[in-house]
């Protein structure tokens, strides 16, 4: 199998590119750039610009944000999985470092690349939208989970 034909396979089981038909994510993966990492490598660490994103071909990686109390780990992911996209949305910096766990294969997507295929494909921004919001919501229940635990312990 071919690596394009390999990453044109990966990119169709994230939920984010479940609307786009193979050729364009041919295109999408055409154009970007596959990137290795050995474990305890970053793809990128908080407060840099975001001009890209990832999406995980291979591997695991950590989140973690650092705070006045040291790294809090925000998650763990792998093969489909999608990082890094809110820099690259909002134009902000970095506002989490991601960490190769094992040898990691991503594919480095384009932050103008990315936005023609948001402007493309609405239905992209709308599956985009519902999964920052799960993030949000499941992020604002481990903060209010640790606020419960600070405030009894």
């Amino acid at each position: 199998m071919s690596l394009l034909k390999n990453e044109v396979d990966i990119l169709k089981r994230v939920p984010l590119f479940s609307g786009i038909d193979s050729a364009k994510l041919k295109l999408l993966a055409f154009t970007s750039q596959v990137v290795r990492y050995k474990a305890k490598d970053r793809l990128f660490a908080q407060g840099d610009a975001g001009d890209s994103a990832y999406v995980i071909l291979s591997g695991h990686a950590r989140v973690y944000a650092n705070t006045a109390a040291g790294p809090v780990e925000l998650a763990e992911v792998g093969e489909t999985d999608f990082v890094g996209e809110i820099a690259i949305l909002c134009d902000v910096p970095r506002t989490a470092t991601v960490e190769a766990t094992t040898e990691v294969t991503a594919l480095r997507v384009d932050k103008d690349c990315f936005a023609e295929l948001l402007t493309t494909f609405p239905s992209m921004g709308i599956a985009m939208l519902r999964e920052l919001g799960f993030r949000l919501s499941r992020t604002t229940a481990d903060l209010v989970a640790a606020e419960s635990r600070h405030a009894t312990g």
